[in-house]
This record gives C-alpha cells, structure tokens and sequence, in this order.
C-alpha cells in the first residue's frame, strides 16, 4: 500500500476509533487573518461518515454555541502523540433531539479531501495555524475580593456593548487580592473550563496554589477581557516540560458574572464567524 495512502487510512481510523470511545475533536474557527486569537474546543464526535463528521456543540458557562452553516474551521484529531490537522466548514446545523447525547444539538463539518500530520499544538503554541490566547495568571490569594473585580469587568462590557468609550486597562488596582503573576496560553475550552500551558520557568506556582485569578485578552476589537477565578483540577508534563494546568471556572461567590463571560466568549466566536462572510 502506498505511504500516502497508509497515512490517509490511519487518520480516518484513528477519527473513527475516538468516535467510538465518546473521544473529541479540537475545533477552531479558521481566522483570515493576523488579529486576535484562536478559541480551541473539544467537541465531542457523535457520528463519522463520508457525509461529514458531526459534532456536539461548543458551549460557554452554560450558553450553546452554536455554530452557523458555512463558518469555515481548523480541526485537530489527537491521540497521544499522533497528531492531524485539516480545513472543514459547517454543512449543517443539527437541532437538539436527532442525537439523544447532543442535548444542545451539533453541527456536520465536511469530512476533509486530506489532513496534514503535525506536532502537537502544545510543543509548538507560537507558530503554526493558531494564535493561542495569552492569559495571565494570579494565585487567588482571597476568593471572596474576586466580586469588586467582576461587577467592574461586567460594567466594562456593558458600556463597551453600548457603544459607550472604554480603553483597555491593565490597571493592577482592579485585582483582587493575588499573589505574583504568571503568563500561560489557553491550549483549549470547555463549558467549564480551560487547559493551560504552563513554560516551565512559571510552572512553580501551580504545585503551591489551587484557586487562580484569570485575565483572557480574546482581541477582535473588544478592548474588555475575560476575567473570572478558576481552580486547578489537575496538571501534567509534556514532552518538552511544559505544564499542561487543567483548570475549571468557579463563580461561586458572583453566580452573575457568568452570564458576562459567555457573552464575551460568544462575541469571540460571532465575530470571526462575520468577519468571515465579509
């Protein structure tokens, strides 16, 4: 059998094999240009055929995202070390009830002509298709300071969405109280949380603290970020000791801020989607 040929076989059984052990696939909408920055998901693959693959939603804090027919996507299939990236777009939006475990309905993307074998994104975050959000990172020293931080970050956004001026801020008066600050890159999203990586040089902390304070500039013209607290679920090391920090939102002592931030990550993804069409 050709090489080419072996190499085609092996993504396509590898996509299949994750589909059957309820795996995912690593989704980004496709940007045609330099600005902003990549939101990964893991959806979860629900069906592989030649007439697509279908996927679960992405979902933010609580929020569907839907994603609309023709939204142009990079998409990943990783297994361990094994690694293919490849183009795809939206065919069709599926409603909630044709798959009993799609309760936010999914989305068909074009089964790909041919994928690329890569190295995994989390050796390689500075170059590549992605521009991995940066995040800066503070051990939360007192969770119950996070409220006078968020209802701030809420009016911020509220006005921004207004069309009212706002200019971004790094002002360190607007922190709750936190410990030294680390920077890491968003490897991926959930519906409740992210994945980090970690340089090892500032990887020291995350073996001291588990409640972190969070600031995501996303970019695409909102001059607000994310903000928001999380704790650390767990950690590993890869390959090139960087640490992979999984970590889950908590909005324990602010329930309201959560409708902020899905809103944010939804303006993201709604913006690349029109900027897109144009």
């Amino acid at each position: 059998m050709p090489a080419a040929r072996s190499r085609t076989n092996e993504w396509r059984r590898s996509l299949e094999e994750l589909c059957h052990k309820g795996g995912a696939l690593e989704v980004a909408i496709a940007r045609d240009d330099a600005r902003g920055h990549d939101l990964v998901w893991r959806l979860r693959i629900l069906e592989v055929k030649d007439t697509g693959i279908v996927v679960e939603n992405p979902g933010a804090f609580g929020r569907t995202l839907a994603l609309h027919v023709g939204t142009r996507l990079m998409a990943f299939i990783v297994i361990g070390q094994n690694r293919w990236e490849f183009r795809t777009a939206v065919t069709e939006e599926i409603l909630p009830g044709k798959y009993a475990d799609a309760r936010n309905g999914a989305a068909r993307l074009a089964m790909p002509d041919h994928v690329e074998r890569c190295l995994r994104r989390h050796a390689r975050f500075d170059i590549g298709p992605l521009a991995l959000p940066p995040v800066d990172v503070w051990p939360l020293l007192d969770p119950k300071s996070v409220v006078a931080a968020e209802r701030a970050n809420e009016l911020a956004f509220a006005d921004f969405e207004q069309g009212k001026a706002h200019e971004a801020s790094d002002d360190e008066a607007l922190l709750p109280n936190v410990g030294p600050k680390l920077t890491a890159h968003i490897a991926n999203i959930g519906g409740g949380g992210a994945g980090l990586v970690v340089e090892p040089s500032q990887s020291g902390l995350l073996s001291r603290h588990r409640q972190f304070w969070l600031r995501v500039d996303l970019g695409d013209g909102c001059p607000v970020p994310i903000v928001t607290s999380a704790k650390l679920v767990h950690t590993h090391i890869d390959s090139t000791q960087r640490t992979y920090a999984g970590m889950s939102f908590d909005f324990g002592f602010n329930p309201a801020h959560q409708k902020t931030v899905a809103a944010q990550v939804e303006r993201s993804i709604r913006t690349l989607e029109r900027r897109q069409q144009h």
